[in-house]
């Protein structure tokens, strides 16, 4: 069996109730669902995806990513297409959103991904044309169709597909991707590459209590963290996921 998480914009009781039961039915075991919530879901994922694979380092054994999310950008009239990549052992599935693979892009040299039709793909399984024409034609296709791509690729079943290169999305400066349950802000880089004038720390307990200070962080390739010791980062700077440090006013930098 393989460990399987599934990160998702579609996170309601009844949602999680049909992911779950469905992915137990396939693979023999119900998925982790992480909800992708909040004002910017896709940086979310983004270092989400990268923390999950880069968590299976000097791990013997096989994991399933899938994830669902759907490009804000109105490019898909008909829904944006559901991807596939390895990295390693490791399966990845969801779908093409630029900015949700843009850090595995970048820090594990993820150029590209195969790109699938599901008409295709059913009509190569031989999959039943009437099951096929509603799985086409759902609107939840991350719970009908996704499930069913990762247990053939997984399986390593001959898929059609397109290799898409992942386009590179614009640098606007450190973006705030994470905010955790004590208001540390995660960044999406490391604290040399970050050049705004807040003080530097090794680690949160060198932080003077209720001052703010960046510090090596615990995800993606030794990412920065906006903290201040004793409080929440996010409180103090007025800060939400998706924002750019280099967008804060003046006054609130150090």
């Amino acid at each position: 069996m393989y460990p399987i998480t599934y990160l998702t914009d579609c996170f309601d009781g009844n949602a999680r109730a049909r992911l779950s039961t469905r992915i137990g039915a396939l693979f023999g075991q119900s998925p982790t669902i992480i909800a992708l919530d909040g004002p910017d879901p896709e940086s979310f994922a983004a270092l989400t995806l990268l923390d999950c694979l880069r968590s299976t380092e000097g791990l013997a054994g096989p994991t399933i990513t899938l994830f669902n999310l759907a490009p804000r950008d109105g490019h898909w009239p008909n829904g944006v297409p559901f991807c596939f990549f390895r990295y390693g052992e490791h399966l990845v599935a969801g779908t093409f959103n630029p900015r949700a693979l843009a850090l595995v892009r970048r820090e594990l040299g993820i150029t590209e991904v195969f790109v699938t039709d599901i008409a295709e793909v059913l009509d190569a399984v031989d999959f039943d044309p009437v099951q096929a024409e509603r799985i086409i034609t759902t609107q939840f296709r991350s719970l009908w169709y996704l499930p069913l791509l990762a247990r053939w690729v997984a399986d390593h079943r001959a898929i059609p597909s397109t290799t898409t290169p992942i386009p590179i999305t614009p640098d606007e400066g450190p973006l705030v991707t994470v905010i955790d349950n004590f208001g540390n802000c995660k960044l999406d880089r490391t604290p040399e590459e970050i050049k705004l004038d807040i003080p530097r720390y090794p680690h949160l307990t060198a932080v003077p209590r209720n001052e703010p200070g960046l510090i090596p962080g615990s995800s993606g390739v030794g990412y920065a963290e906006l903290v201040v010791r004793g409080g929440s980062a996010a409180a103090y700077f007025g800060l939400q996921p998706g924002d750019r440090l280099s967008e804060l006013p003046a006054r609130q930098r150090v």
